[in-house]
């Protein structure tokens, strides 16, 4: 169970380099570096600076030199990781795939009681979403105008998410744990409002609502629907 958001992230930094270094394993006939570990530290800088760059000017906008300044990176450098802003593409979009699937799965797949994991599975959501904010805002927004392929990959990854949710909610209800309702309209409703946190920061932020209150209130509006 997810103790507090601090504890989510510390346990989150350690998550991203885990990630890159699976990044790199997976793709090492595009990336040019031969050794992991300078590979893993390069990755974890290009990721943050395109997210920085993305949520100032757009990623459109951004270009690779815009990268490379940001970055610290030369121009060179950063050709040995992407050939060109596609490729970039591919490595936001597959470095977030991973970090958001590992991380539902690891903060569920060991409670027991369908209502705990639930809430588990809402908190883990909504602190990623609010450490990786930039990500999400990323995927959402540019989604529209990613090349087919990626924009299929950033559609499955909604209804991943979606089908993680519902899987618990049909749980619950199997096990008399939850009434009868519809799971997958009801997953549906609780992605949309995690969503709606990461995409309208400024307006929780002016009603003073931090990361914590509001997974928690999701989970005390599901509760209430929910239990018999």
């Amino acid at each position: 169970m997810i103790a507090d958001f601090e504890s989510f992230k510390i346990e989150l930094s350690l998550s991203q380099v885990e990630i890159c270094r699976e990044l790199y394993r997976q793709n090492t006939d595009l990336i040019r570096i031969k050794k992991e570990h300078v590979a893993v530290r390069s990755l974890v800088r290009i990721i943050d600076s395109t997210l920085r760059l993305t949520s100032v000017k757009g990623f459109h906008a951004m270009s690779l030199r815009d990268l490379s300044a940001d970055s610290g990176m030369s121009i060179g450098g950063l050709y040995a990781y992407i050939r060109n802003k596609e490729d970039l593409i591919y490595l936001i979009q597959s470095h977030g795939f991973l970090l958001t699937r590992r991380t539902m799965l690891a903060y569920t797949r060991d409670i027991a009681h369908p209502r705990d994991k639930l809430l588990a599975g809402v908190k883990a959501h909504v602190y990623l979403s609010e450490l990786m904010q930039p990500w999400f805002y990323f995927s959402f927004m540019e989604t529209k105008s990613l090349p087919d392929q990626h924009k299929k990959e950033a559609i499955a990854i909604e209804l991943e998410v979606e089908n993680i949710l519902c899987a618990i909610i049909e749980e619950g209800i199997a096990h008399g744990a939850f009434r009868q309702v519809d799971a997958r309209l009801l997953a549906s409703l609780c992605k949309a409002m995690m969503q709606d946190w990461y995409l309208k920061r400024g307006k929780y932020n002016r009603q003073q609502v931090d990361a914590t209150r509001y997974a928690v209130f999701i989970g005390s509006v599901l509760e209430r629907y929910l239990l018999p």
